[in-house]
């Protein structure tokens, strides 16, 4: 399928609400439109099983909606949400400047600060460098993979930067919070394997948003 074939199958299943849960979703949020155009922030076709994932924005809101086709049959099968998942590298210094932590490895960071710059009202206490390969909506799962897939690219660098440095990994999830059960993130035993050879810790930041689903 391509992407427009894509995108004119979610619009007719937008519109005709064939599916339940299409119905559900829609009593209580809207995706966005540019210019009367369905927007969607990306086709994911890295899944097995001949499965496309389309991930739609949705208005004022962090999560997405996540549009399951199968294409084989040239149909959507299933209309949920996915989380926001923002999985990252940091490194937090009071010792070392951005430059400096920059240099500790050959990864190109994707941002980054130093102490004492200007925070709200008052000041950054540490400096700190970002590594986040993996901006685009995207599974917890497979941004952890991607992210890990990045780090192994210098592993000395990074060990560097947690020995001298504090680093670690840092997930931020706003998960939509239809009906209270929320469910989680799941970490494999091949991830847990290489964040060991890493000797990365990972912390968690779990949000809620949304509206909840109509009785």
């Amino acid at each position: 399928m391509t992407d427009q074939q894509v995108i004119e199958l979610i619009e007719k299943e937008l519109k005709e609400k064939t599916l339940r849960t299409t119905e559900q979703y829609l009593a209580i949020h809207n995706p966005v439109y540019t210019r009367d155009k369905l927007k969607v922030d990306r086709i994911d076709r890295e899944g097995e099983n001949e499965l496309i994932i389309a991930y739609l924005p949705v208005i004022d809101e962090r999560f997405y909606f996540a549009i399951y086709i199968d294409t084989q049959n040239n149909e959507i099968i299933n209309v949920g949400t996915e989380s926001d998942n923002r999985v990252y590298f940091r490194a937090d210094s009071d010792r070392f400047g951005f430059e400096e932590l920059s240099k500790m490895t050959i990864l190109k960071s994707t941002g980054g600060r130093n102490k004492g710059d200007t925070r709200g009202t008052g000041f950054w206490k540490e400096s700190t460098i970002f590594f986040e390969p993996n901006k685009e909506p995207d599974e917890f799962a497979d941004k952890l993979k991607k992210l890990l897939d990045f780090l192994e690219i210098d592993i000395e660098g990074i060990k560097r930067l947690i020995r001298e440095a504090d680093g670690y990994i840092q997930v931020a999830m706003e998960i939509h919070n239809g009906n209270t059960m929320l469910g989680g993130p799941h970490i494999d035993s091949d991830a847990l394997k290489r964040m060991s050879d890493l000797e990365l810790e990972i912390n968690f930041d779990l949000y809620v948003g949304g509206r909840s689903f109509k009785d």
